[in-house]
């Protein structure tokens, strides 16, 4: 993504107009959600090609939201390039080094990289107002339902861990034994669901947070694309970056952004969150569970 108020306007439209498109507009306007770096760059026809269609189709799309054409409409993406594509001298010679390094350097610096731009460009179109939005939500939740499969799992019961310092109310999904939809059986809108995926989006998933929304649950959705179903039916959507050289997508930036989103849960929660926090490490030092030079 390309960090500016374009994805706030443009692209927002295209991901909101996305079930009122045609399928091969769908797919023109899929890759542009997931490449706007490439609008400021590409011409019509390099476009359509990289996305499988007719560079009438861009014009088409171009034209739904609002543009003459495809030339205006690509003016705005490169701006943004333009105004916001931050220089990192050091960083790059940083990187040179790694990779003169030895027969792994490549490696190393490929994977460093990736993890960076990855928080960068997860963070950079993320704005405080969207985190306040959502913490309040789940603060004045009754229950939070945290549901990720695979890696996601992990992620999701390391945020459950993390909130249960100073909150009940958090539950990992899915369970032991168990299945995401049967475990909102008795979820309603009093309650909230963070759910994430990324490509290849995981059925159990997506079909969580299509019950999760008939039930009338607020869902905060994570996930690699603002085509992606999670995020269509989300009340609030976060894209995350997750690529990396390797075969399995990047935890970096949805652990970053489950932290911070956290952290805004404790910021807009009620101030017996701190006695809370201060009592749970209290008792742990109490039983001895933090070890100590002095023991």
């Amino acid at each position: 993504m390309i960090g500016t108020n374009v994805s706030d306007t443009i692209l927002e439209r295209l991901a909101g107009e996305l079930s009122e498109l045609t399928p091969e507009a769908r797919k023109a306007a899929t890759y542009v959600l997931e490449n706007p770096r490439d609008v400021g760059v590409s011409t019509v026809r390099e476009i359509a090609e990289a996305a499988n269609v007719k560079p009438n189709t861009i014009v088409r799309m171009a034209r739904q939201v609002g543009f003459e054409g495809y030339e205006d409409f690509r003016v705005p993406f490169r701006e943004a390039i333009r105004r916001g594509q931050a220089d990192f001298p050091d960083r790059a010679r940083w990187l040179q080094d790694i990779r003169k390094s030895g027969n792994m350097g490549g490696l190393y610096a490929d994977m460093v990289q990736d993890a960076l731009r990855n928080v960068e460009e997860t963070f950079a179109n993320i704005s405080s107002g969207q985190l306040k939005a959502a913490a309040e939500d789940i603060w004045n939740s009754r229950n939070v339902f945290v549901l990720g499969v695979g890696v996601n799992n992990s992620n999701a019961r390391n945020f459950v861990y993390l909130a249960s310092t100073g909150m009940v109310q958090f539950h990992a999904i899915p369970r032991s034994g168990s299945n995401p939809i049967d475990d909102l059986a008795w979820a309603d809108k009093r309650d909230v669901l963070i759910a994430m995926t990324c490509k290849p989006y995981r059925n159990e998933v997506v079909e969580a947070v299509h019950v999760a929304r008939e039930q009338g649950l607020k869902i905060v959705g994570l996930s690699d694309s603002p085509a992606s179903p999670v995020l269509r039916n989300a009340d609030h959507s976060f894209v995350i970056s997750a690529d990396t050289p390797q075969f399995f997508p990047s935890s970096v930036s949805t652990i970053a952004l489950l932290e911070t989103l956290l952290s805004f849960v404790i910021a807009v929660a009620s101030n017996e969150i701190v006695n809370r926090v201060e009592t749970f490490h209290k008792r742990r030092h109490q039983l001895g569970l933090y070890h100590s030079e002095d023991t």
